[in-house]
C-alpha cells in the first residue's frame, strides 16, 4: 500500500493522472502478445498508476468486438484490425493505434503430405533445401490439384490479418493466385477466381485442423509453426522475414472515442508497453528466456516452453531437425519496431486494394488521410519523450521526433524483389501481375 501511494506520487507529480486506472486488455494466444504480458509481469502497469486484467480471447473477430462495444479497454491486434475497421470493411468503427507490437513472427506451414510433392521442386545444397522456399516449388502442387477438381485450402486467421496478406503475397509471387474479395457484391469470401483457397481459423487451431485434412497449410503467428514440427505432422516452408524482411505486425489498438476519453491512461499504457518491448530485446535477446517461461504460462500463451523457445530465442525450426538461426524471427523494439509509421498502415491498404477488400481506386491522398486516422505517432511520441525525460528510456532508441515524418525510406527487401514506397500507393500496386490496379472492379 505505502509502496504504491508512494510510486503513484512520484509518478503524478505532472498531474496528468489517468483517466481511467483498472483496465481490462484483450490478446490472442500467440508469443506476440508478450508486450502485454512483459509489461504486466514487470510492473510496469502499476509504474503508470494502471491496474490492468490481461485476458484471452477466442479468436480476433470477438476481440474486435469486444473493444467496439466497450467490453475491452484495448488489446493486441492485427495491423490490418484498426484499419478495416474504421474504413468499413468487415465492421464498421473508429479505432486507433499509438504502438506497434512487434516486427516478423509468422511462417507459413504445409502438412508433411504437401511438403513430400514440394520437395522435389526444392534446390538442395548439402542435403537441405535452399531457403527462403518459393511459391513456386507449391505450384505444381496446386496445379495437380486443380487438373484432379480438387480445392486446395489453407488457412489463415482473419481477413484483414497481416497473415492473409502475407500468405497471399508469397502465393501470388509463385503464381498462384489466392482469390478476390467483392464485398460491394456481397462476396466476402475472398474466393473469386482462386487458384487456393483460403479460409479462416483460430491460431491455436491451425495444426489439429492440418491434421484433420481440412486444410494443407497455413499462415500463423508462434507457436503454432513450430508446433507442427514438434507434433510430426507438418513443415513450416518460410518465415514472413522471409517473404518481407522486418515486417510490421501486431499492434495495440483502442477505440477512437476511448482515446478521446482517456488520453492520459492512452499515454500510460504506451509507456508501459514501450518499456515491456525494450526489455524484450534488451541485450540482444538476453531476457528471451525469461520471457518464454512467462509466455509458457496458461493464461498468457499456454504452450510448451520448448516449442515457444524455438522461435522466441533467434532460431526456427523448418523441417524436424532442420533448426536455423533467425535472430530477428521476433523484434520487439530494435528498428524502431514499436514507432507507428503510416507507411506500415498504407502497405497493409494497397494489399486490401489489391485483393479487393477496397473495391474502387483510390487515390494516394486518399491512403495518406486513412493512415493520419488511425495511426497516431503523436501519442507515441508524448510517451516516448515522457520514459526519456524519467530517465528510463534513451533518445536513441526512437526516431527523430523533430523530423520524423512517418514514412520508412522505400524498402526492398521482399520475395518478389518489388519495391514499396509508402508515398506512392498507387504506383506501388501497378507493379503486381496479379491483383487489382487502377481502375479495376470485379
Amino acid at each position: 500500500m505505502s509502496s504504491i501511494t508512494l510510486l503513484s506520487t512520484a509518478v503524478f507529480a505532472d498531474g496528468d493522472w489517468p483517466e481511467k486506472e483498472e483496465l481490462k486488455l484483450g490478446f490472442i494466444k500467440l508469443t506476440d502478445m508478450a508486450p502485454l504480458a512483459i509489461a504486466y509481469e514487470k510492473g510496469y502497469f502499476e509504474d503508470e498508476g494502471l491496474y490492468v486484467t490481461l485476458e484471452a480471447q477466442a479468436n480476433w473477430k470477438v476481440l474486435l468486438d469486444r473493444v467496439i462495444d466497450g467490453q475491452l479497454d484495448g488489446a493486441h491486434m492485427l495491423a490490418g484490425q484498426p484499419l478495416g475497421a474504421t474504413i468499413g470493411f468487415g465492421t464498421q468503427s473508429h479505432i486507433v493505434t499509438a504502438f506497434s507490437m512487434d516486427l516478423n513472427g509468422n511462417g507459413i506451414t504445409v502438412s508433411n503430405d504437401i511438403w513430400a510433392q514440394m520437395k522435389q521442386h526444392i534446390p538442395h545444397e548439402n542435403g537441405k533445401p535452399v531457403h527462403p522456399i518459393k511459391a513456386d516449388a507449391l505450384k505444381p502442387v496446386v496445379d495437380s490439384y486443380i487438373a484432379q477438381g480438387k480445392p486446395f485450402n489453407m488457412g489463415m486467421v482473419f481477413p484483414v490479418s497481416t497473415h492473409n496478406y502475407e500468405l497471399r503475397y508469397w502465393l501470388a509471387a509463385g503464381n498462384i493466385h489466392p482469390g478476390f474479395y467483392a464485398p460491394h457484391k456481397g462476396d466476402i469470401s475472398g474466393q473469386i477466381d482462386a487458384q487456393a483457397l483460403l479460409s479462416v481459423t483460430p491460431p491455436p487451431q491451425m495444426p489439429a485442423t492440418m491434421e484433420a485434412g481440412t486444410i494443407y497449410g497455413y499462415c500463423v503467428g508462434e507457436p503454432w509453426n513450430q508446433q507442427a514440427v514438434f507434433k510430426g505432422i507438418g513443415v513450416p516452408v518460410i518465415t514472413d522475414y522471409e517473404i518481407w524482411k522486418d515486417n510490421p505486425e501486431k499492434v495495440f489498438g483502442v477505440s477512437k472515442e476511448w482515446a478521446d476519453k482517456n488520453p492520459n491512461t492512452h499515454k500510460r499504457l504506451v509507456k508501459a508497453l514501450i518499456r515491456a518491448a525494450m526489455w524484450l530485446d534488451a541485450n540482444d535477446n538476453a531476457n528471451r528466456p525469461e520471457a518464454v517461461k512467462i509466455l509458457a504460462k496458461p493464461q498468457y500463451v499456454g504452450a510448451d516452453a520448448d516449442v515457444i523457445a524455438n522461435s522466441m530465442t533467434g532460431t526456427f525450426e523448418y523441417e524436424k531437425g532442420d533448426k536455423r538461426p533467425v535472430p530477428d524471427f521476433n523484434v520487439f523494439f530494435r528498428y524502431y519496431a514499436t514507432y507507428p509509421y503510416y507507411s506500415d498502415a498504407i502497405w497493409y491498404l494497397t494489399q486490401m486494394r489489391r485483393w479487393g477488400q477496397i473495391s474502387e481506386q483510390k487515390p494516394d491522398e486518399w491512403y495518406f488521410d486513412v493512415a493520419e486516422k488511425v495511426y497516431r505517432p503523436d501519442i507515441y511520441a508524448q510517451a516516448a519523450q515522457d520514459l526519456i525525460e524519467e530517465g528510463l528510456a534513451s533518445a536513441d532508441g526512437f526516431p527523430d521526433f523533430a523530423s520524423e515524418d512517418g514514412f520508412r525510406a522505400p524498402q526492398t527487401h521482399f520475395i518478389d524483389n518489388i519495391t514499396y514506397n509508402g508515398k506512392a500507393p498507387n504506383a506501388y500496386l501497378e507493379k503486381f501481375s496479379i491483383g487489382l490496379k487502377g481502375e479495376q472492379t470485379l
